[in-house]
């Protein structure tokens, strides 16, 4: 790619920020976009050094979701073409969503269909005071599924119905109170708000968030039974006996660091 469809950079502290790079087209997604974000992603999981994973994005928008062009092409697409596009957009949500690291979302501006579904597949969500929200797929007569199980697990499915339905522009405000994002800050102070959020998750045990995330999704999706009682004694037994529990538990005994706290 002559001009980088996303930009990455990783700090000494093990923070790696993954930046939207198509200010001009509003971050829009085509298949070059979604492709490199995919790839990103992947590299990243494999980074031992990376603890935690920023998405953020350039211009005034932080993604208008499809972009026309790839749109107009995928009108002539066949279904077979069409489902294999929509998979590819799958997979992304996907990668994002099931990351062991924590992510936290930077949402500067404008996000719509596939760029709420980015927000969503966040474990953190932060917004400017300016930035809007929109699931529109309904005003071009198509629905935003592959985002969905993302954002109905954000808001629930009583406002994803509203949202989904009427496709709306909703504010910062209204997302926050949905839980769609967790703080609204002026945008001069969202690379500070994020810093802090990030600086704070770098001190807690990488392999204990890593299970976090897989526990929440686990007993998001299960009843209260026996068997997912059962499942989540185990679960902290396993990291109680870990090496990295073994260390948390002894530094905070000996009102120490735990070694993974860097300076």
């Amino acid at each position: 790619m002559s001009i980088a469809a996303i930009l990455s950079e990783t700090d000494e502290h093990g923070r790696a920020t993954i930046t939207l790079n198509r200010p001009e087209m509003h971050n829009a997604f085509d298949d070059t976009l979604i492709s490199a974000l995919i790839e990103e992603l992947r590299r990243l999981e494999r980074e031992r050094n990376v603890r935690v994973v920023l998405l953020a994005a350039k211009g005034k928008s932080f993604s208008s979701g499809a972009d026309l062009n790839w749109m107009r092409r995928m009108a002539d697409y066949s279904f077979e073409e069409n489902r294999n596009d929509a998979m590819a957009l799958a997979e992304l949500m996907k990668t994002l969503a099931n990351l062991s690291k924590p992510t936290i979302a930077l949402v500067q501006g404008a996000a719509i269909g596939g760029g709420v579904g980015l927000v969503a597949c966040c474990d953190i969500a932060l917004a400017t005071e300016n930035a809007s929200f929109c699931l529109s797929e309904v005003k071009l007569g198509l629905i935003p599924a592959v985002i969905s199980p993302y954002v109905s697990t954000a808001i629930g499915a009583r406002a994803t119905r509203r949202y989904f339905l009427t496709a709306e522009r909703f504010d910062a405000n209204e997302a926050c109170r949905l839980g769609l994002v967790h703080e609204v800050v002026p945008i001069e102070d969202l690379v500070e708000h994020a810093d802090a959020l990030s600086r704070r998750l770098l001190l807690n045990g990488p392999q204990a968030m890593a299970s976090v995330k897989a526990l929440v999704a686990e007993v998001a999706l299960s009843s209260l039974d026996d068997d997912l009682i059962a499942d989540t004694a185990e679960r902290i037994a396993e990291i109680r006996a870990s090496a990295e529990g073994r260390e948390g538990l002894s530094a905070y005994l000996e009102k120490r660091d735990p070694n993974w706290v860097k300076g």
